[in-house]
This record gives structure tokens, sequence and C-alpha cells, in this order.
């Protein structure tokens, strides 16, 4: 069972719900708090005042306390949403209002995050399935480069995402601005590496300003 971990650079939220993709869990869990940064698991707790949720195999759970309504993308130094089929749930609004734009509770936070990422405030990693949160609002995606599993191109580009490609494969890794995509948890190492690298450019940005 994890929470947060502790550390002295800032702090890195991780979007999760259950379902959620245990080898990136364990990678993260393990490769922040020893590159100085603290772990902080975030969804939305539906009034509970913590949630313990299961990856997708059973064999990993986290319990979350921070309540996604309650804080601000720019408190963390990055925003990762974790793969799998942790961010189609975290996309569910109990009611939707015809003509109206997804108003879950996360996808809400992401227009925010977005917004934030944007304003260079803020860098953003996704992986795997999890740019289905973003498909949530295709306004949030619209002509973005990105690369994800290739079982959810077809969401991603209905979104308005432009899908980058190596070979006959999609990209492994890419970045389009601070917006930093990885295609499967295979790569979460390489990810991880890249997404530590953007955020120590934007502090050094930060501080020569």
């Amino acid at each position: 069972m994890v929470t947060t971990t502790s550390s002295k650079k800032g702090k890195i939220g991780v979007l999760i719900e259950e379902h959620f993709d245990e080898i990136e869990f364990r990678a993260f869990n393990k490769f922040f708090p020893e590159n100085g940064y603290e772990l902080e698991y975030i969804s939305h707790l539906w009034n509970q005042e913590k949630i313990t949720f299961n990856g997708v195999f059973h064999t990993e759970e986290v319990t979350v306390t921070v309540e996604i309504n309650d804080i601000e993308p720019t408190d963390y130094e990055g925003i990762i949403l974790i793969g799998a089929y942790a961010m189609d749930r975290l996309r569910y609004e109990e009611y939707h209002q015809e003509g109206q734009p997804n108003q879950s509770p996360a996808v809400k936070f992401l227009r925010k995050a977005v917004k934030a990422m944007d304003n260079g405030r803020l860098k953003i990693g996704t992986i795997c399935h999890s740019l289905w949160l973003f498909c949530a609002d295709p306004e949030l995606l619209k002509n973005r480069k990105v690369t994800c599993a290739h079982n959810i191109i077809c969401d991603v580009q209905n979104a308005g995402g432009i899908i980058i490609f190596d070979g006959k494969q999609t990209k492994d890794i890419h970045i389009d601005g601070n917006l930093i995509t990885a295609k499967h948890p295979d790569v979460v190492p390489k990810f991880m590496d890249m997404f530590v690298k953007a955020i120590k450019e934007q502090e050094l940005q930060v501080l020569n300003k």
C-alpha cells in the first residue's frame, strides 16, 4: 500500500484510479523518490476520506487521500496520467448534459493543467492508454503531436491528436512542448528519465528569468 513519499525537489502528482498499470506504478514509486521528488497519488474520492484502488492484475494497490477537487495542477512540478484503464474510469461523469463538454472532476482538473502546461508552468506526462483522459475533451488534444498504445490510436486521432510513428509502430516517446507522451510500459524507464529532465530544464528556465 502506497500513499506518498517525501523529498526536497517538489512533488509529482500521479492521477490514478482502479485498474491502473502496475509496471508503471512500481517504477514510479522507486524512481521519483530516488531522484528527490515526492510522489503524490491523486483521484476523485466520491466524498470519502480515502479510497484504495487495485492494479489491473490485482498485484498492487494504492490508498489515495488526495481529492482532485481540492488541489491545483501548479501545486506540482509535473503531472503524470498513469496507464491501463484508470484514465477511462476517471473521465466518468455521473450526469452528462447534452451539448456540454465533459465535467468529470478529473477532466476539469486536466483543463487547468493543460492551461498551465501551455503557459510553460507545468509538465504533463502520459503513457500507454492514459491519453484517454485527454480524449474526453477534444479541445485538450487538438493538433498535439503524441504517441500512445497502438490500440487507442483511433481514439486519439478522433479527438484531434496527431500520432507520431517510428516505422510500423507508434514512437516510443514524443515531446511536444511541455507534453511528454510514451507508448507502452516497456519504455517507462526512458519516459521517467525524460520527464525528470524536462522538469529540470523548466526549473532552469525559471531561475534564469
